[in-house]
Order: C-alpha cells, then structure tokens, then sequence
C-alpha cells in the first residue's frame, strides 16, 4: 500500500495546486453569500474528487492481474498516454500566460460567483475537479494506480481516502478558515486571490510539466 501512496501523491498535488479552484473558493467567501455558497461548493469539490478517483479505480480493477514480478504493458501505456496528455495541456498553460505587464484574464463564469447560491456551488464544485479536463486527468491517473496495485479493498478505500484528503485541502483550509474566523481571513484571501490569478497560467504549466514527466516515468518503469 505504501508504493501505491507514494505513487499518487504527486496527482493529489495536482489538484490541490490548481489555482482556479481556489479562486474561486476565494471569490465565494468573499461574496454576500459567503458561508452557504462557499460550504456547497467544498461539498462539490469533493464528492467529484471522490466520485472521479472511485470510478476509474474501479474500471482500472479489470485489467487482467499479472505476476508481481512481471511487466505490466496495459498500465504502463495508460500511464504514458497520460503523461503526455498531461505535458500538452502544460503547454497550452505556459503559452496562455499573461505578458509582463498585462493582467490576467478571468474565466467569465467568476463574474456571477457573488449571485450564487449553495446549490450552484455545489454543481460547480462538482465540476471543477470531476469534469475539469485537468483534474480528470489527474484522477484517470490516481485510478489506473490504485486499481492495478494488487490492493484488497481495505487497502485501496485508505488509499482514496488519503487522495482526497490531499486533493481537497487547499480548498478545504480556506473555507474552513474563514468559518472559524472570517474577518481576519478577508485581507489575506484577498491577496492570495490576487497572486493566483496573475500566476494561475504559470502556476499550472509548471505542475503539470512535473507531474507529466513523473506520470511518463511510472509508466515506462511498468514495462
């Protein structure tokens, strides 16, 4: 179970750096409807990570089972069409940046975040991180690792779980923070809203390079 932990963690990583989620957390607790709007999208965010990492470990779960010893071809071609998958889509990023001195650009759904309502947060939780092509990327890659492990289903539940967890904090923390003490949160979350939407293109472009390379090697090592 530990190699397969290990073998993950750079893919919670993934999701839990992507900074359009977290503005958009921001944003909510930000907002009129801070607490409701900011809850139902927490709420969304996770079940679509868990509902993402569930299925596809699940569909990973019937490729044939092969000796330990041996290679294992199908996982590790999965793996390499998602690394690379991975590397164009950190291109995209990188070549979408903003220039010096130019501001970033901010997905126009953002504009309608303070009319939003718990149930709308909700929805767009869920679609951030299980149908965001990036993130499902990442969960396609987590799922592949968990369900070709060899792990009973003890094993691979702590194994989701622990995905989860790491996938789900960096919008957890601040939401969480800001219902334990919301008038102290407002200046700092306002300025790292500030950052990451300057950074957001090159924050990415230089995670999913590195959680590429890395997805690339896991695959060409499974041979």
């Amino acid at each position: 179970m530990g190699p397969v932990i290990g073998d993950i963690l750079p893919l919670a990583l993934g999701i839990a750096i992507s900074p359009i989620p977290i503005i958009a957390a921001i944003l909510m607790l930000l907002s009129p409807k801070a607490k409701g709007t900011s809850v139902g999208f927490l709420l969304g965010w996770v079940l679509g990570i868990v509902v993402a990492v569930v299925v596809f470990t699940l569909l990973a779960s019937v490729i044939p089972e092969q000796d330990p010893d041996a290679g294992k071809p199908i996982s590790g071609v999965i793996k390499i069409v998602l690394g690379v998958a991975l590397l164009f889509l950190a291109a995209r990023q990188w070549r979408s940046r903003p220039k010096p001195g130019e501001a970033a650009a901010l997905p126009k759904w953002m504009a309608a975040i303070d009319e939003m309502t718990t149930g709308r947060g909700f929805v767009l939780g869920f679609l951030l991180s299980a149908v965001n092509p990036k993130n499902l990327l990442m969960a396609v890659g987590a799922g592949v690792i968990i369900g070709t492990g060899g792990l009973n289903v003890g094993e691979a539940a702590i194994v989701i779980l622990v995905f989860v967890l790491i996938a789900a904090c960096s919008v957890a923390i601040p939401v969480i923070a800001y219902l334990v003490a919301s008038k102290r949160m407002a200046a700092p979350l306002e300025a790292l809203r500030g950052w990451l939407v300057q950074n957001n293109a090159t924050v990415m472009a230089v995670l999913l390079l590195v959680i590429g390379v890395v997805v690339i090697g896991k695959g060409i090592g499974s041979f």
